[in-house]
């Protein structure tokens, strides 16, 4: 337990790093009196939470033998987009939440307008990051940006958002509710871990690997997220919808071990198989 937190500490701050000085880089190209737009970035982009995502991202790149400098851009930029949805998941059309991680939303400090475009702008602001990458190849900043394009929009996070709305107002089958969730968790942590695969110029044997361990960690991700919510949604369509509790803690256990078995004959995948059971056992 001790390594996987000092792992997930490490490639936090570098991912932190990387990310305050991309958004400090629009601030000095931004005039004075306009800066509350990068100043509202910066808040969201730093609020906190473990960094999963970027370390999925690092660590699959340091798997398949990858420079983490390569992948730097690219777990700053997946953590860009993951940053801009909770702004956009939070604001009064949405969720209509307060809080977040035990600070007020966005929107409760720079305002709905303020907070809709500081979405926009990280949300553009990661495929540029990508772009000017100096440690990818041509090939893999085209392919990166496909991959994120791909994961983030209307047939990956987006759209398991808008199956989430529509879950609002009628119960969904146990079909939709998987799918929701592939799509909107479970979509952006896949990403995470083929981004890391392409900093590090992998075969497909490798993306194979990394797509199966991050589909199983994700699913297994929410449906450990449901059992510690439990009685918290009770109108919203969960895992225990249609599982006892028992039964999708035994289902997250199966699901992790799937995600271990994907990797584990790799070598030096000790730190992907400790993580996904650092996710898993998260206080049930």
């Amino acid at each position: 337990m001790k390594k996987i937190l000092t792992v997930l500490s490490s490639n936090a701050a570098l991912t932190e790093k990387t990310i305050e000085r991309i958004i400090s880089e629009v601030s000095e190209k931004t005039a004075k009196e306009f800066r509350v737009l990068p100043e509202s970035m910066l808040y969201s982009a730093n609020g906190g939470g473990k960094r999963i995502r970027p370390t999925l991202t690092i660590e699959f790149c340091k798997l398949f033998s990858g420079d983490v400098n390569a992948a730097l851009p690219l777990a700053a930029a997946v953590e860009l987009v993951h940053t801009y949805s909770l702004i956009h998941d939070d604001l009064p059309c949405m969720d209509n939440d307060d809080t977040r991680r035990g600070k007020p939303t966005n929107h409760k400090v720079f305002g709905e307008a303020t907070a809709l475009l500081a979405g926009d702008g990280l949300l553009t602001l990661a495929f540029s990051v990508i772009c000017s990458s100096a440690e990818l190849t041509p090939e893999a900043k085209v392919r990166a940006v496909k991959m994120l394009a791909d994961h983030a929009g209307a047939n990956g996070m987006i759209g398991g958002q808008q199956i989430d709305l529509i879950g609002e107002n009628k119960r969904l089958t146990k079909d939709q509710h998987k799918q929701m969730n592939l799509l909107k968790t479970g979509a952006l942590i896949k990403c995470a871990a083929l981004l890391g695969c392409i900093a590090a110029g992998a075969d497909e044997k490798a993306f194979e690997a990394a797509e199966s361990y991050a589909e199983n960690v994700g699913i297994a991700f929410q449906v450990t997220d449901d059992i510690l919510d439990m009685g918290e949604e009770d109108q919203k369509t969960t895992y225990l919808s249609f599982m006892t509790k028992e039964e999708a803690s035994a289902y997250a256990k199966e699901l992790t071990q799937r995600a271990i078995d994907s990797v584990k004959d790799i070598e030096g995948s000790e730190t992907l198989v400790e993580l996904a059971g650092f996710l898993a056992a998260r206080e049930v």
